[in-house]
């Protein structure tokens, strides 16, 4: 790819991520449809077409566009959250654990890691599966204990909230 193609697409996905970034998910979009097919950098393109999809709730349009970025870049922790997080508001928490599941694969690094556990044992809690719920939710916790926090005002715990072992593992020690 001639340098000129090159800087000309990293221009436009900078551009694209700056407009996700300020929540102007149909700016981003504009601008990924100047970069067109995306050539060597079409996994990328297609992620962050992904993702300004999701912002406005087409599911089913950013599903297609992560699932193709997911087949080119398997290794991206990234794509997998986002096509979990579809897929569970698209109804399918069997698709969206299946995503986080392949993310695992991916070697995550903690930061994405805590969030990735976080999220799995919150489509394990609503798939009715309450240990492998908890132990995710302890590994998320293990690797952030921020994540506790955020336990209480997460209504996808709800399934297991009473449960005396989520109790546990969410209560602080002072």
């Amino acid at each position: 790819m001639p340098e000129h193609v090159r800087l000309r697409y990293n221009q436009i996905l900078k551009e694209a991520e700056g407009y996700l970034e300020l929540n102007l998910p149909e700016q981003a979009l504009a601008a990924l449809d100047r970069a067109g097919e995306g050539g060597t950098f079409r996994g990328h393109v297609l992620y962050l077409r992904g993702e300004a999809l999701r912002s406005l709730q087409r599911y089913p349009e950013a599903l297609e566009a992560l699932r193709e970025a997911a087949e080119i870049s398997p290794s991206n922790v990234h794509i997998w959250l986002a096509l979990g997080w579809c897929y569970k508001r698209d109804g399918r928490i069997d698709l969206a654990i299946d995503s986080l599941e392949q993310a695992q694969v991916a070697d995550p690094e903690p930061p994405t890691a805590a969030l990735l556990f976080y999220n799995l044992a919150c489509y394990w809690s609503l798939a009715g599966h309450k240990d492998e719920a908890l132990s995710s939710l302890a590994r998320a916790l293990a690797i952030d204990s921020h994540y506790r926090d955020l336990v209480g005002s997460e209504p996808d715990f709800d399934p297991i909230r009473s449960d005396p072992e989520f109790r546990r593992l969410v209560s602080v020690i002072v």
